[in-house]
């Protein structure tokens, strides 16, 4: 299936990184708090560094860790000094509601390469590309996969978002929290520029273009396997042939 649509990965499992990237499967790397917590994650600046050197010519993205705009400034330019490609991300809210266009403006402004994160809302997207320099360019990261847990449809929300982006220069929209193999087709439809995947959504990629048939089959052979393995049997009256 052709994509305009890059992948990146999602995670902070730096083996996790390195074995989609020698299968060639994406083109840059997303982490954030959440996740360094899930793999255990207890230096993030000797991660971050370890990562950079890693993958030297592809994006990589990692966020602030601060919840005042004097400590996220500060930190912001630490993680930009690591590499030529990183992009700092930052929330378009803090925890007391009020948003981060102010840091965001000072950061763009300042050459730093910023991805805009936690958006759920087209007014947040709004204020994303307003606060982002269009010389410097940056990323609008909308998580369409938490907008559709809520049951809400994301899709029209990313045809808008695409819209609103695309109308300033250098500005790329960022489909995240994705959650299934489709999102990434879906994202492509939309308009996105870039999707991050995690690892485990990213290994099903192989089965992109698998007739449905074929996969009716595939699922009914391991139906098949898992019983001989279990070694179940369901009684039967007398008489019923096998």
């Amino acid at each position: 299936m052709k994509l305009n649509v890059k992948v990146y990965s999602d995670g902070a499992e730096l083996s996790a990184m390195k074995a989609v990237a020698a299968k060639g499967l994406v083109e840059g790397f997303t982490t954030n708090p959440s996740l360094m917590k899930a793999a255990g994650i207890t230096d993030y600046l000797a991660f971050a560094k370890e990562a950079v050197a890693t993958f030297p010519d592809q994006s990589i993205s990692f966020e602030v860790f601060g919840n005042t705009p004097e400590r996220m400034l500060a930190e912001a330019q630490t993680l930009a000094s690591l590499g030529k490609h990183v992009a700092v991300k930052v929330p378009i809210i803090r925890a007391t509601g009020e948003d981060n266009t102010d840091v965001i403006s000072k950061l763009s402004d300042a050459g730093v390469r910023v991805n805009v994160t936690a958006i759920t809302t087209l007014e947040e997207v709004r204020w994303a590309v307003d606060a982002l320099n269009p010389e410097v360019g940056g990323i609008v990261s909308v998580f369409a996969g938490r907008v559709a847990d809520s049951g809400v449809d994301p899709l029209p929300l990313m045809r808008q978002s695409a819209d609103l982006c695309h109308a300033k220069a250098n500005i790329d929209l960022l489909w995240a929290s994705t959650r299934e193999s489709i999102n990434i087709v879906q994202a492509n439809e939309t308009g996105c520029d870039i999707i991050t995947v995690p690892p485990k959504i990213l290994n099903k990629l192989d089965k992109f273009g698998k007739p449905a048939f074929q996969i009716s089959l595939d699922t009914v052979k391991t139906f098949d396997s898992d019983i001989a393995e279990l070694g179940f049997t369901i009684p039967v009256a007398d008489g019923i042939q096998e």
